[in-house]
């Protein structure tokens, strides 16, 4: 799931799943997975654990290095744990909305935690409690839960399944009973999932860079509509689906991901420098220096750098010791962390023409603060850069995005949004552009390679809660209202 909020032009990230089966110290390597899965979701953390007798739970709200530490082991023990990092789009930020979630079901104890948004969720919970179902929170996934315990097939795997053919949007889940570690994939594989092993035992993540914190080697991808059953017998898979050609979401390229994570064996990093290249080819500027938006824009700005042949300087320094703006949960925590997070450096722009390079632009605001910074440090000319198509179409499968009526690029003309950021140009990547950088000639107009939908308004599943609530048709959908 993820979120973006009005002073900050990021999007919020959706959230980090884990599983661990098959090593003694689950709690503890699900607890360092997380870890590297921060940057997927700040506001909250949980880890859930079978012993072989019991599950053992802890969920918290705030960082995983703040609650999971220490005598982890003798409080989350157990051969089998998952885990979850969370920034609400489902739900507000409260206890019973952290994941992972558990359940006693008719076959046993199932807890399970997942990284997405389902686009009839609301349609579906209205139909659970009519049917009698209780629900505890406000959660999409809590829908995932009912639909398994009511499914009537026999076996587990069956009833996840079941449930899947019910359900619609963009997921990535995890899951454990006690028995098994489970992991599923939506039909395109909107959401990311791999799978790695750890001496006789298997790992499940949201990113590649999850493994590599606890020496895990990387297995392969989960595919689109797949599932994995992972038992002291080894591993088993499941098509959910007819086979179809995958769409993963561009934007874990353009800035979900962490930059050493590698999806669809690329490495994000490389990713980012081409669309640098590329943006350098596709919207040039003579200038004297290109300085990077940090820390997201860094890597294009270094390919951009290399394409054009302008140099590369620090000119914005990030005071890391902030955090993330977007994902911190309240509005006001967010207004003063952004105040604090960029400072300029005036011996690399003062009396320069700059090239101001970052991953994108949502609804600009913090891009006007950034060129008014820049320019107050004695920069001559500011040319900014978007490493990526401009956003004109709000999202529905985890990316908490703003109403269409508040996307910079949706409601301004290019000569309007140069006006507005008061600077001598404005670029964006190209759709094509993009597509080149990810490592594709060729956009496929009848198949997208990519969810681009933010980009193109082409989405990808049914929109079924969008269609029936005409009132919330330009908001990232809810579950339901808190109150």
């Amino acid at each position: 799931m993820a979120y973006f909020d009005n002073d900050d032009d990021k999007p919020r990230e959706e959230c980090g799943v884990f599983g661990v089966f098959g090593n003694k110290e689950a709690s503890l390597l699900t607890a360092l997975g997380l870890h590297a899965l921060q940057h997927r979701g700040q506001e909250a953390c949980g880890i859930v654990s079978f012993d072989g007798k019991r599950f053992n739970s802890e969920r918290h709200m705030g960082l995983v290095g703040d609650h999971f530490g220490g005598d982890l082991r003798q409080r989350l023990p157990g051969f089998a744990a998952i885990g979850h990092n969370r920034y609400s789009t489902q739900g507000r930020p409260i206890l019973r909305n952290i994941q992972p979630i558990f359940a006693d079901l008719a076959l046993g104890g199932f807890a399970v935690a997942h990284n997405g948004n389902l686009t009839n969720a609301r349609h579906l919970r209205q139909q659970l409690v009519k049917d009698g179902a209780i629900f505890q929170s406000t959660m999409d996934t809590e829908v995932i839960l009912h639909l398994v315990a009511r499914s009537a097939k026999k076996r587990f795997v069956e009833r996840l399944i079941d449930a899947m053919h019910q359900i619609e949007g963009g997921y990535a889940l995890v899951g454990v009973t006690g028995k098994k570690l489970i992991g599923a994939r939506d039909p395109i594989g909107l959401r990311p999932l791999v799978l790695g092993r750890l001496g006789t035992g298997y790992v499940l993540a949201s990113e590649t860079c999850a493994l590599d914190i606890i020496g895990a080697e990387f297995v392969r991808e989960i595919e689109n509509g797949e599932v994995v059953v992972i038992s002291e017998e080894g591993l088993e898979s499941f098509r959910a689906f007819a086979p179809r050609p995958p769409s993963p979401c561009a934007f874990e390229y353009v800035y979900f991901a962490r930059p050493d994570s590698f999806i669809q064996g690329r490495s994000v990093y490389e990713v980012r420098r081409r669309m640098g290249h590329q943006l350098a080819a596709e919207t040039p500027a003579d200038a004297d220096v290109i300085v990077p938006v940090p820390d997201s824009g860094v890597p294009a700005a270094l390919g951009f750098s290399e394409a054009s042949g302008i140099p590369f300087q620090m000119g914005i320094i990030r005071n890391h010791y902030v955090g993330r703006t977007f994902i911190q949960p309240t509005q006001t925590g967010r207004q003063t962390a952004i105040s604090k997070k960029h400072s300029p450096n005036r011996a690399v722009l003062e009396g320069k023409r700059v090239i101001l390079v970052d991953d994108s632009i949502v609804r600009g605001n913090t891009s006007k603060k950034i060129v008014q910074m820049v320019r107050e440090a004695g920069a001559r000319e500011i040319h900014f850069r978007s490493a990526s198509p401009p956003i004109v179409n709000p999202d529905f499968y985890g990316i908490d995005m703003a109403a269409k009526s508040e996307l910079f690029a949706a409601i301004h003309t290019h000569e309007e949004m140069v006006r507005e950021l008061e600077v001598e140009s404005l670029g964006f990547l190209s759709v094509p552009g993009l597509y080149k950088a990810i490592g594709e000639p060729l956009r496929n107009n009848m198949i997208p390679q990519f969810s681009d939908h933010c980009f193109t308004g082409e989405y990808p599943t049914p929109l079924l809660d969008y269609q029936q609530d005409q009132a919330d048709k330009e908001r990232q959908l809810s579950l339901l209202d808190d109150v």
